[in-house]
């Protein structure tokens, strides 16, 4: 009596993250063969490692380019300083006499893990929450990599207005800066309804 074909179970086929592709008979019962088909997050970890490719090249050529404390203006408001920040934001600790380099260096390396878990274990859709993770992952990692390579981190960006200066920043530091910001609009107004 020749082999029966089957019907599809739909319902498996609703598996999220599976697709059926094919059902034989063996011994009375069917015998379902799957291919996963797992959408990960790995693109907004692109992103990520863009941001830090991108900071880093910009330090690069920065450092490549001028010498510590040399000031390049640009506009009537923005100017390019290289400048070595071995604190935080806004030079905080900058000059605590070396142990908050060590300090530093530990929570950004548990503060990338725990963004980089966190992206991987997110659910598909989520890209307005992703894309944020992912620019604050990269500039975290930007800046752990200026700690643990140099002991500091290059600073560049020299925002001005009327002589009143604004501390000087980074790729890094505008990256996570964005990514807090799409954070709390998206704790705000999209954690409810967003659809991608």
């Amino acid at each position: 009596m020749p082999e029966q074909e089957p019907k599809i179970d739909e319902e498996l086929a609703r598996i999220e993250g599976e697709e059926v592709l094919s059902q034989r008979w063996k011994g009375g019962k069917p015998i379902r063969r799957y291919a996963v088909k797992r959408k990960t997050n790995y693109p907004w970890l692109a992103l990520g490692v863009a941001v830090f490719f991108f900071d880093q090249l910009t330090k690069g050529w920065v450092s490549n380019t001028l010498d510590p404390g040399q000031v390049v203006e640009l506009t009537s408001f923005l100017n390019v300083v290289l400048l070595h920040n071995e604190g935080a934001a806004f030079s905080f600790l900058a000059n605590a006499g070396g142990w908050q380099r060590w300090f530093f260096i530990s929570i950004s390396s548990v503060v990338c893990l725990v963004l980089t878990l966190w992206l991987m274990r997110m659910t598909r859709g989520q890209h307005w929450m992703a894309a944020a993770l992912a620019f604050i992952l990269g500039g975290a990692a930007g800046n752990l990599w200026d700690r643990i390579d140099f002991g500091h981190v290059v600073d560049f960006i020299d925002v001005y207005y009327n002589g009143w200066h604004w501390p000087a920043f980074n790729i890094a530091d505008s990256a996570i800066t964005l990514g807090a910001v799409m954070l709390i609009l998206h704790a705000l107004f999209f954690h409810q309804d967003e659809d991608g």
